[in-house]
């Protein structure tokens, strides 16, 4: 479907909200990014690198991505000059375990982190990209939120600047002199601080971790964005998904009518006006973070850092916006596993920028690719592969598949294993007796489960034995 209404007068309200000119600029693809791509690289050493992780933003929700009516300018900025990822997906879709899978660049069942109580040990703690890079000499900073286990274990001594919170935060703060301040901007200026204690004499790695589009959980409010977008979209209807239709939910087996999903939806997506509010306030607190990231890259400009600071920006898992009559994650759909992610490098020649890659790029490999973009070796025990061929253009042989697991327990979230190749999705939830299978060639909607079908069980059997193949090699033992 169609929006209802043009949402060019929107996008007009969008620039005047967003301070400055990057956002502007941005908007036409080329600006300070086509100045990049025609400047030589100033630095010889090791790059800079800032790493940018949204919390719950579905790969479908950037401009660039085909979404004609978020506004996403800056992010679309660096794809229009850099590399698009477009199948890019999460091993685990719960903050906490893919957060850990991303620091270590490994599944779940190696690195052990499936709740929000569990730390990493010191000695896996000392294999994140993090500290290897700061064990190399690199300074390194970590703003937002860390994700993984409690308060009392937060590496805080470990960084040279850190702004870290746990569990979710909370997105309305005051400033000193009481006035209203919004998380994701403060975040943003938290970054621009740790900038200007950087020098051109010591590499550095900043990780930025945004709340947003996160909900604030408990709050009936839910997408809390910051005040000064609150007429963004206003214009727009919200064309609702195919498969928000009853009869998908209907077709679903009765422990997904009765999860935590079901109960979600309810409060974010069970009426019109509700669907309306809930992802209009998702996509302004996605622009929120958009304009942020313009007001970084502005910085490093002015710094004279921009021509060997590399941007690599991707979210921590998925997120149903009323598909099937869920809300959250943790299930295997597409929805709820397939991410964002743009990596964007001003030091590579201009034939490699503006690209877009189809093979599949996973969170686990987004540690081994800082390594190698900074020239470091990357750990026997990081399971993810360096996305560096594919930077460089590249063609070597690469995976087909891989393999999903949610195993956080919850009494009304089931857990589930899957597979996920290029044409196919093999699902079964461990604690019921149910499977499914689904021909993502013909059915992209994943609407008809073909588990039962008889014409298909020597491909699902085929599949569930591929699927447990990956399952002992994730556990890496």
């Amino acid at each position: 479907m169609k929006p209802v209404k043009n949402s060019k007068m929107d996008r007009r309200q969008f620039l005047s909200f967003a301070a400055g000119g990057s956002v502007a600029a941005a908007l036409s693809l080329a600006g300070c990014d086509t100045e990049l791509a025609e400047r030589r690289v100033a630095a010889a050493g090791q790059p800079n690198i800032i790493f940018l992780l949204t919390d719950d933003q579905r790969w479908d929700t950037l401009g660039c991505m085909g979404n004609p009516i978020i506004n996403t300018p800056n992010m679309d900025g660096m794809a229009k000059n850099g590399v698009l990822f477009k199948n890019a997906f999460v091993t685990t879709s719960i903050c906490a375990s893919s957060r850990a899978s991303i620091f270590a660049g490994q599944w779940t069942r190696r690195h052990g982190i499936i709740d929000f109580r569990t730390h990493f040990s010191e000695e896996v703690l000392a294999q994140t990209y993090p500290m290897l890079l700061s064990q190399a000499g690199y300074r390194i900073g970590f703003i937002g939120k860390y994700g993984v286990g409690a308060k009392k274990d937060l590496p805080i001594d470990k960084y040279d600047y850190w702004k870290g919170f746990p569990g979710q935060g909370r997105y309305e703060n005051k400033d000193e002199d009481g006035n209203y301040k919004h998380l994701t901007q403060i975040m943003g200026e938290q970054a621009i601080e740790f900038l200007h204690a950087c020098s051109k004499d010591k590499p550095f790695c900043l990780s930025v971790s945004f709340k947003a589009p996160h909900v604030q959980d408990g709050d009936p409010r839910q997408f809390i964005y910051d005040r000064a977008y609150k007429n963004l979209y206003k214009d727009v209807t919200i064309p609702s998904p195919k498969t928000a239709d009853p009869r998908y939910f209907e077709a679903l087996p009765e422990f997904l009518q009765t999860s935590e999903a079901r109960r979600r939806w309810q409060i974010r997506f069970s009426t019109p006006a509700k669907f309306q509010e809930s992802v209009k306030g998702y996509y302004r607190l996605i622009t929120g973070v958009d304009v942020v990231i313009g007001k970084i890259r502005d910085e490093l400009k002015r710094l004279n850092f921009d021509d060997n600071t590399i941007i690599i920006f991707t979210g921590d898992n998925g997120f149903y916006l009323g598909e099937y009559g869920l809300a959250g994650k943790w299930f295997p759909h597409e929805e709820s596993i397939r991410v964002p992610l743009i990596v964007f490098d001003p030091t590579v020649p201009r034939k490699l920028r503006g690209v877009t890659v189809e093979q599949m790029a996973l969170n686990v490999d987004i540690a081994p690719t800082i390594l190698e973009l900074a020239g470091l070796a990357v750990p026997q025990q990081m399971q993810g592969r360096s996305l560096l061929p594919l930077l460089k253009g590249r063609k070597p042989k690469w995976r087909t598949d891989f393999f999903y697991e949610h195993l956080f327990k919850h009494r009304t979230i089931a857990r589930t294993e899957a597979l996920r190749t290029q044409r196919w999705k093999y699902a079964r939830y461990i604690d019921f007796d149910y499977e499914e299978l689904y021909d993502l060639k013909n059915d992209p909607l994943e609407t008809v489960n073909l588990a039962e079908d008889k014409k298909y069980q020597q491909t699902l059997k085929s599949l569930r034995k591929r699927c447990d193949e990956l399952l002992q090699i994730a556990k890496g033992k």
